[in-house]
């Protein structure tokens, strides 16, 4: 796993991607509905759970419509007097966004909110001094830093990474991808998560995944690699195009590592996760099919995007996104 004690004619980016949403009674906090179909490439079957937190609770963000990607990391020998065993990062997507942080003592929570949210906003003099916003936060243990890596967008061309010691104060690095390193049909490239790992012919240790959107609005997986996380090659092609499994478009994708191989989830417009062995150079393209089937009712209601996986005490954990646009909640499902 990714980290152990780890009007009609207009559509938004996030409305192309919402899948078709039913809109069923709403499941009560907690209840277990029937599994997903049998995940492929040997991963667990994940079975919704409970919701993160009440985002009605919420300080921040104080509009509390729609919470998107989470990530949770384990803080135990990383960082010195933690808040909390595991840390949940997550924003807005809407400006004007802001990266903020739950945390709790188990995956399966409670998760409280921190008091100083959020950690990063849309100015950061003099680094950018003002963006529409700044969302997707993904946050790397980096091990040979011995620091948390926050690569986060602002604007949706745009990536960034800042570093923090304790994974709450963070200090701005730089700009890792933009849409001017990639080909010019490129319009946004965000998104990003990145994970250690080395591809030995690329004098990499670290690969990020990312979603590309291109002028004719089409939505594939773009990748690339880095020997030090900051420095970054990326593949002028994608890694994993829609038409290829018969999708519109793809987004929100999370690497994950077994049976000696890398494979790549992510959300498709059907509103599901489906799942890709890319192998451990990232040159395999075989795609495996689905790999989780969001809920019909609440709080999926049809859609189920951007996870991030963690293992306790011997189980495994996935938070993903979960419901439709402007509904959207951090759930938490666990393995059955």
């Amino acid at each position: 796993m990714d980290d152990t004690a780890h009007h009609p004619a207009t559509f938004s980016r996030r409305t192309l991607l919402g899948g078709t949403a039913a809109l069923g009674s709403a499941a009560v906090l907690g209840a277990m509905p029937a599994p997903a179909a049998a995940a492929p490439g040997g991963f667990p079957d994940y079975r919704y759970l409970k919701l993160a937190f009440d985002k009605a609770t919420l300080t921040y963000p104080p509009a509390r419509r729609e919470v998107i990607f989470p990530c949770v990391r384990g803080t135990a020998g990383r960082i010195a007097n933690p808040l909390g065993r595991f840390y949940l990062y997550y924003a807005p997507h809407d400006a004007p966004g802001g990266i903020c942080l739950s945390y709790a003592d188990s995956l399966e929570g409670p998760f409280r909110e921190y008091g100083g949210n959020p950690l990063v906003r849309r100015e950061w003099p003099p680094h950018y001094d003002f963006v529409t916003h700044v969302s997707s936060p993904h946050v790397l243990w980096n091990s040979r830093a011995r620091e948390m890596w926050l690569y986060f967008h602002g604007e949706n061309t745009t990536t960034r990474l800042a570093r923090s010691t304790d994974g709450i104060t963070f200090r701005y690095d730089k700009i890792v991808l933009s849409t001017t390193m990639l080909p010019a049909s490129t319009r946004e490239a965000s998104y990003a998560r990145v994970f250690e790992h080395s591809i030995p012919a690329r004098g990499a240790h670290y690969v990020m995944v990312f979603m590309i959107n291109t002028t004719a609005n089409r939505r594939s997986i773009g990748w690339g690699w880095s020997a030090d996380g900051r420095n970054w090659s990326f593949d002028q092609q994608p890694l994993i195009r829609p038409e290829e499994i018969g999708r519109t478009n793809l987004s929100g994708p999370h690497v994950l590592f077994r049976n000696d191989s890398a494979y790549v989830v992510y959300h498709t417009d059907q509103g599901g996760m489906r799942i890709t062995e890319v192998g451990r150079d990232f040159s395999r393209r075989v795609h495996l099919g689905v790999f989780h089937t969001p809920l019909s009712t609440a709080p999926d209601n049809g859609r189920s995007a951007a996870p991030s996986f963690g293992s306790d005490g011997g189980r495994e954990y996935m938070f993903y996104e979960a419901g439709d646009r402007l509904g959207g909640n951090i759930a938490i499902a666990r393995a059955v």
